[in-house]
């Protein structure tokens, strides 16, 4: 029975001498000097594996609150810095204010083995364990808590793996962490491509005289120079030979003798569970962050802190320990997601390096969703407006003076010029009336292009009655269709300057269902129609079991698209999208989920594309060739066995092939066994991946809500173009606005809107009142 301890001290042992548990230990002598604090720590106090390690100045504020005297010894030994300096394509880019400081690991320890010390804690260096029931045969019995810091490979985790539920992720790049007397005076990134592959460094000074140099690269790349090969002399002869031209022949040096292999990989570590009984986790034990934003050590002395405070505070173990991981696994979290993100950003870096270098630097400091455009331009506004002037004049295809938002650029695609990226989503109404685009569709389309968006989609325009979702779905199939688009069509050419898309689909076997609030995905009560997919297999078991369909329906099926293709250009749109996602018609031929054919439309993936690719070549041929098209696909089924990111790049290829100007980049709603991973712009990456690895143009989709996020895709390069759905049913002007609040006056707005227009602009002037 775990004993409630408000009333005593604690016993409490701490396995690992690390960062963290050095820095628990005097945190919780702190708060009682009766605690009875016991360290053991497997090597010699004077070793250690690292070089620097990096802290943000927030988390030197941390410190400065936890324990004042450390934080003086850590700030006194500091080399801080403020720039960046990126070297890409023989150029050098520096970007200012981003605020961090190093230390050399080995005085960081020092520091705290002395404050330890000092507080009267039992730290017994070379001492191996284990296995937590060794610790009564050292005179360690009756323990209150023991605390794992054991680090990345914790032997305490792995004895209790089925109560912590790891999750150890081994990574694909290789690094390998190397120091030089080179001093650097910025936190600087090098990038080399060569006949082997890309290569990069991730270097920082953290003492007067010694700086930390990372070498990293994919494995490809690892392999072709002959990494693998090489012991720890060869690989730094190499190194040092590679990054010549910036070490002014300074050497690189090595302090992990102990490593079988020169060259690790990183684990991504995390816990399901950080306490068992009175076993917690702390540090790397419990997570680890990528190198690449310097933040494992951090996170681990905050983990102290916390732990601290919650086992000084609580009235009872289990309360403190559930405590302390409620706290520090959301906060780990966080860190880990935005380290995710760069280190996938570093562990992809091929497909950047054809970017220029503004582009390339941009799309490196933005990479982790931490820093945003609206923030670097808080940290050094000089370096922002040189990118927006560069990425202005590209669009432009001339020199400009004048910097100009990256979502107010303007973009083309064949005949058709977009006055900025911005773009309304397709979003269904399920409102029409026998498929004819009503009233309603004119006030919702026409008022959000006076709203100012580049380009408007419609919903999803079914091609027969039988491709409809609900019986509210607009259609593109009889007369009275085109005549009623054409309506919304010529509003919004003779009242904006937006430009409209069409979308046709074909729902498949989610067909002939309830409107969206009347039950959604619920067969209809009556009324309902037969609906078709490449096999026999229903969305859900509520939904209808859909019939496989013959090369007779296929034909239909090609000759409906085509039909309602021709109908598009009657109704004078300016731009046609195939809808290829979410689980409709032909998004069912190509994920495996639903495909299980055993013809030439099913099987390999480009099986599963000849019938979708055969649609798009039809609408392709007879839509006008001045005229884009586009592709909306799902870029992942979110499912084990589905569709994922590799396959989404081939598929976005194969569009291409066919003729496709630009693609849709959506997720998912293929399966009702999806498990989607949803946050800020989470489907970004696969529009980034799509663009940067296949070279096609791309619309991003997907939880993008404000003119930051909107900019920055735009100027890393991770999308051409940006499509909003929910901020442009709350705010159908949603364009105008964020126009307003960047000072970005070029903007088109209606002449009956110039005076709402003045207002607005004075308002945000003045600011809040």
């Amino acid at each position: 029975m775990l004993k409630a301890f408000a009333e005593g001290s604690l016993k409490v042992v701490v396995i690992g001498g690390g960062p963290a548990g050095l820095y628990l230990s005097l945190l919780l002598k702190l708060a009682d000097p009766k605690h009875d604090i016991t360290v053991l720590e497997r090597n010699a106090p004077d070793s250690t594996f690292g070089w620097g390690v990096v802290f943000s100045d927030q988390t030197l504020e941390n410190f400065r609150q936890a324990d004042l005297p450390t934080y003086q010894q850590i700030t006194d030994n500091f080399a801080h810095w403020d720039d960046i300096d990126v070297f890409f394509k023989d150029t050098k880019i520096t970007s200012s204010g981003h605020g961090f400081s190093g230390i050399s690991r080995k005085k960081l320890l020092n520091i705290l083995q002395r404050r330890t010390a000092e507080l009267g804690v039992d730290v017994r260096y070379n001492t191996e364990v284990r296995d937590d029931a060794d610790l009564p045969s050292m005179g360690l019995d009756g323990v209150d808590v023991i605390v794992a810091a054991d680090g990345i490979n914790s032997t305490i985790r792995r004895k209790y793996s089925e109560c912590f539920q790891p999750n150890l992720d081994v990574r694909s790049a290789k690094f390998i962490w190397l120091g030089t007397t080179f001093k650097f005076d910025a936190f600087t990134f090098y990038f080399i491509e060569n006949e082997n592959g890309v290569f990069q460094a991730h270097c920082y000074r953290f003492d007067d005289d010694t700086s930390t140099f990372i070498v990293e690269c994919d494995d490809a790349s690892w392999r072709a120079a002959g990494f693998d090969k090489m012991d720890m002399q060869a690989t730094i002869s190499v190194c040092e030979k590679m990054f010549a031209p910036w070490l002014n022949g300074h050497k690189l040096m090595s302090n992990a003798a102990h490593l079988s292999s020169p060259w690790l990989n990183f684990l991504r570590v995390s816990n399901a569970k950080w306490f068992h009984k009175n076993i917690v986790l702390m540090g790397d034990a419990a997570h680890t962050a990528h190198f690449s934003i310097g933040s494992g050590t951090k996170l681990a002395m905050e983990d102290a802190i916390s732990l601290a405070r919650f086992l000084s505070r609580e009235g009872d173990l289990p309360a403190a320990l559930q405590s302390y991981e409620t706290e520090r696994m959301t906060e780990a979290l966080r860190l880990q997601n935005a380290a995710r993100n760069s280190m996938e950003w570093f562990e992809t870096v091929k497909r950047y390096v054809h970017l220029d270098p503004p582009q390339f630097t941009y799309s490196l400091l933005t990479r982790s969703q931490r820093v945003s455009h609206e923030n670097l331009r808080l940290r050094d506004g000089s370096y922002l407006a040189g990118v927006e002037r560069w990425f202005a004049s590209r669009a432009a295809g001339r020199e400009l003076e004048n910097n100009t938002p990256p979502m107010f650029t303007p973009f083309k695609l064949r005949g058709m010029e977009l006055k900025n990226r911005v773009v309304v989503s397709p979003m269904d109404m399920y409102c029409a009336e026998d498929g004819t685009p009503n009233d309603f569709h004119l006030v919702h389309l026409g008022s959000r292009a006076l709203g100012g968006a580049g380009l408007i989609v419609t919903e999803m325009t079914c091609v027969s009655p039988e491709g409809r979702i609900t019986p509210g779905c607009t259609g593109m199939y009889c007369p009275e269709h085109a005549s009623g688009w054409k309506r919304i069509t010529q509003f919004v050419h003779k009242n904006s300057e937006s430009r409209i898309c069409l979308q046709l689909g074909h729902s498949g076997r989610k067909g002939s269902t309830k409107i969206a609030w009347e039950g959604m995905d619920e067969p209809l009560d009556d009324g309902n129609w037969e609906v078709l997919a490449p096999s026999p297999i229903r969305h859900a078991e509520s939904m209808h079991m859909p019939r496989e369909m013959t090369r007779a329906d296929m034909d239909k099926v090609v000759s409906d698209f085509v039909r309602a293709t021709k109908m598009g250009i009657e109704s004078d749109f300016d731009m046609i999208e195939l809808h290829c996602a979410h689980g409709y018609l032909l998004s069912s031929f190509i994920t495996p989920l639903s495909n299980r054919r055993t013809d030439e439309y099913g099987g390999s993936l480009q099986n599963r594309l000849r019938f979708p690719v055969e649609i798009f070549a039809g609408m392709r041929q007879v839509w006008p060739t001045e005229r884009p098209m586009s592709v909306r696909i799902s870029a992942t089924d979110w499912a084990d066995g589905g569709i994922a990111g590799e396959d989404s790049v081939e598929i976005a290829k194969a569009f291409a092939s066919a003729g496709a100007d630009i693609i849709h980049v959506s997720t998912g709603q293929t399966s009702s066994n999806a498990r989607p991973v949803y946050g800020r712009m989470f489907q970004t990456p696969y529009s980034d991946r799509i663009r940067n690895e296949a070279g096609i143009p791309t619309i991003a989709v997907g939880n993008i809500i404000n003119a930051d996020q909107v900019n920055g895709i735009i100027a890393a390069g991770r999308a051409d173009l940006c499509a909003l759905a929910r901020p442009h049913l709350s705010d159908p002007h949603w364009t105008l606005h964020a126009a307003a609040e960047l000072g970005y006056e070029e903007q088109y707005w209606p002449p009956q809107y110039l005076t709402g227009k003045q207002q607005l602009e004075r308002n945000i002037k003045r600011g809040p009142q």
